[in-house]
């Protein structure tokens, strides 16, 4: 048996003498471990253009970022082909072996379903080799170099492209690698992933497979985070950490990535059988495919770290034996102060039920040592579980709220100047977590919160153990230090300096884990999923919840007006962090306005239909913003007038007719056999535009095959009116031939013929946007798409 429970005022892990100096060393020294952390993921100062030769300079690269995304230059257009021939320029002149791999394409990932059909684009991809001196395989350096249609792509990906150039020169600057080094500045990412599709499907380059290092950004400014790597990776985090200067990354992300239906130029190159990492920056995303995506924008702190990266690992994935590049297992790993903390990932599950094993060990200690009853131990596991529901809750609901007083930020992936909020979802979690615990110490004891709080995290720990290895870690060890912390005050004077200094310690662990992947999930999810990094925010909270006893007065021993005052000097953090959340929030709304330099972003398309004359705008606006809300009326469907857009929920409005000319489907061969009909047609774009689609009506005919530009394309039968389409980006003026096998079902084959170009100021009745209202940074703003019927 073990000893009765104390009293209240005894049921806390540590109990010092001089309880505000105990707090103000704790709170200095989490404070440091924090800033510490938080300092280690800052981008390196831009060098200078006069750097060594041999090194990676922003300076010298920005002038490519200027020439790459001077203006929009969209996979196909006049501009996107002067891009590619300064691309050649550069790379021919320092000595390197370049070509350009011109074909058509087929779609990786899973981008063109919204778009109606299966994807396919002309690509004209600028690859150049760096021959190794005794090659164990190649590296392979990746950014696209084509944009948006609604911008420049100075981050997107003219930022990579210059990186690679950048570091290109410096390889050939210096002694040659072993292993061969290939350049590869795709074509056709915005559109379909389709460059890096042909080069790593077909490319004689790519035959031998090899590690890939594929380079993007999702904004403009922040660390450059190495999100996502090839399976196995296990090999390929070791060097990483070793090689990269700046080696920001985690197999959190990693897990997160997997479970989104995300893709870049490096899906082609997992889908081919590549190892390789995928590293990008994503702060400042407001400006993500937006017009606003100019050179100016490039944080060249963000670009030197691309380059930093880069160029060490090319070095060192140049140096080593590329033929054993994958582990047998993946990595957990973690950026720590000073580097790269990993281990093998199968300790995931044992170390979360050893972390279960010594929460439950500290419980039932506790217990015996009479700090807390089975009943307390209960109440503060069950009460632990008030604060994680509750703050992610209110966190969402509070964007919920600016989100409704301000709509134009349903169109952006994050604010302008989301600082401020940010600060108010930390400040609105702490709130929950201070006023919970100032709600429910006094009757629970410190101890079982703490225990509780402890339990939850090593339960979550397992969960993602199971579910998201890769992220078990940030549950899991938080949960182990605070169960080893808490079993060290037990064994020595609860009134010592030992007990402070080791709940100390365990919350220095929870915040070197913890604070940064909060800091990084903002920009990473943006403020409409502010909740997940409340969530985290809360774990750590319940992590370093014995840190946060120190900050109140000790739990009993009061009575009267002294312990009316114990109570409101408890409520006197949880006070603040509420108020800080109001005034950080209004700060925000007050800060973050739009302005002819943060526009409002808008979104419009234009659909006419050639055959009958009806036009209508067209927008994804969910609540149509002021603007928008001139061109469009209500809601509408337009899948069976326009299939090459898509059945996504849009408004509409009547347009005026314009005089634009649909593609033009000719018939060059017209054969049928038992059951079977055989088209052979040409569809010919009569204007400059970035893709054309072809559908057919399933009403008429069943497709059984499909031959397209040369290429075989796989036959899928979608539900609707148009059961089979095809979408093919960057047509080249001649036309594209296409080769139809069907089943007749009547005696004429309907087909629907759709193209689409950008810009809207030319048509009758658009007005411009005022100087506070821009463009939507969307695949689909600002299109303008004709289409007709044909009936064969």
């Amino acid at each position: 048996m073990g000893a009765p429970p104390s009293p209240a005022a005894d049921q806390a892990l540590t109990r010092p003498h001089r309880r505000p100096l105990a707090a103000l060393a704790a709170l200095v020294a989490l404070v440091a471990v924090g800033a510490g952390a938080l300092l280690d993921l800052r981008p390196p100062a831009p060098r200078a253009v006069d750097a060594p030769s041999g090194e990676f300079s922003a300076s010298r690269a920005y002038p490519h970022v200027t020439q790459v995304a001077g203006r929009p230059h969209v996979a196909g257009s006049p501009a996107n082909d002067e891009v590619r021939g300064y691309l050649e320029g550069v790379l021919r002149d320092l000595g390197l072996q370049t070509q350009v791999q011109d074909t058509v394409a087929e779609e990786a990932g899973q981008l063109s379903g919204a778009a109606g059909g299966t994807a396919l684009a002309r690509v004209r991809n600028v690859v150049a080799r760096l021959p190794g001196t005794d090659p164990t395989g190649t590296v392979f350096l990746v950014a696209h170099y084509d944009a948006v249609q609604s911008g420049p792509g100075g981050n997107d990906d003219a930022a990579g492209v210059a990186t690679i150039l950048e570091t290109a020169r410096a390889l050939t600057d210096g002694p040659p690698p072993r292993n061969d080094v290939v350049f590869v500045l795709t074509d056709a990412e915005e559109a379909c992933l389709c460059g890096a599709s042909a080069f790593a499907s077909e490319h004689p380059l790519a035959a031998g497979k090899g590690v890939v290092l594929n380079l993007e950004a999702r904004g403009r400014t922040g660390p450059v985070i190495m999100f996502e790597t090839s399976p196995e990776n296990a090999r390929l985090v070791e060097i990483f950490g070793r090689a990269a200067p700046h080696p920001v990354g985690t197999s959190f992300a990693v897990e997160v990535y997997r479970a989104l239906p995300n893709d870049t130029d490096f899906t082609a190159f997992l889908d081919e059988g590549f190892a390789g990492l995928n590293a990008a920056y994503l702060d400042g995303a407001a400006i993500y495919h937006s017009p606003l995506d100019i050179p100016d924008s490039v944080d060249r702190a963000s670009l030197q770290n691309h380059g930093d990266n880069t160029l060490g690992l090319a070095r060192e994935f140049g140096r080593v034996d590329l033929a054993d590049l994958r582990a047998g297992h993946d990595a957990t790993y973690f950026p720590v102060p000073g580097g790269l903390a990993r281990y093998p990932g199968w300790l995931a599950l044992p170390l979360a039920l050893l972390a279960l094993a010594g929460v439950v060990a500290l419980g039932w200690l506790a217990h015996r040592r009479g700090r807390v009853t089975a009943g307390r131990l209960a109440a503060g596991f069950g009460l632990a579980l008030v604060p994680i529901v509750v703050a992610p809750i209110a966190a969402q609901l509070l964007w919920a709220g600016i989100g409704a007083l301000r709509p134009g930020y349903a169109e952006l992936l994050d604010p302008y100047r989301p600082t401020w909020y940010r600060l108010a979802v930390l400040s609105l979690a702490t709130a929950v977590v201070f006023t919970w615990y100032a709600l429910t110490r006094r009757r629970v004891g410190p101890a079982a919160l703490a225990i509780g709080g402890l339990g939850w995290l090593a339960l979550i720990g397992l969960l993602l153990a199971v579910v998201a290895p890769g992220g078990a870690y940030l549950a899991t060890l938080p949960a182990l230090a605070g169960a080893v912390g808490g079993l060290v005050t037990l064994f020595t004077r609860p009134d010592g300096p030992v007990p402070v200094t080791a709940v100390t310690v365990a919350a220095a662990v929870a915040v070197t884990l913890l604070l940064p992947t909060v800091v990084l999930l903002f920009p990473a999810l943006g403020m409409a999923m502010g909740g997940v990094a409340a969530l985290f925010a809360v774990l750590l909270g319940l992590a370093a919840l014995p840190v946060i006893e120190l900050l109140h007065p000790r739990v009993g021993g009061q009575r009267g007006m002294a312990a009316l005052r114990a109570r409101r000097l408890g409520a006197v953090p949880a006070g603040a962090a509420a108020l800080a959340t109001v005034v950080l929030a209004g700060t925000g709304f007050a800060v973050d306005r739009f302005d002819a330099t943060h526009p409002a972003p808008t979104h419009l398309m234009y659909a006419l239909d050639a055959g009958t004359g009806q036009a209508s705008w067209l927008s994804h606006e969910a609540e149509p913003q002021t603007w928008t809300d001139e061109y469009v009326d209500g809601p509408v469907q337009v899948a069976d007038e326009f299939p090459g857009i898509g059945g996504d929920a849009l408004l509409g409005g009547p347009a005026q007719p314009a005089d634009l000319p649909a593609p033009r489907l000719d018939v060059q061969a017209d054969s049928a056999e038992t059951g079977a009909r055989t088209l052979t047609m040409r569809l010919t774009p009569q204007r400059q535009v970035r893709l054309v689609t072809l559908h057919v009506d399933a009403n008429t005919a069943t497709v059984r095959s499909a031959r397209v530009a040369g290429r075989q394309v796989p036959v899928e039968q979608r539900e609707g009116r148009w059961g089979f389409g095809i979408v093919f980006h960057a047509p080249p003026p001649e036309g594209i031939e296409i080769i139809l096998v069907v089943e007749p079902k009547s005696d004429r084959v309907e087909l629907r013929a759709m193209d689409a170009s950008d810009g809207l100021d030319a048509l009758p009745g658009f007005r411009p946007r005022p100087p506070d209202v821009g463009v939507a940074g969307t695949h689909s703003s600002e299109m303008l798409a004709v289409a007709r019927t044909y009936s064969l």
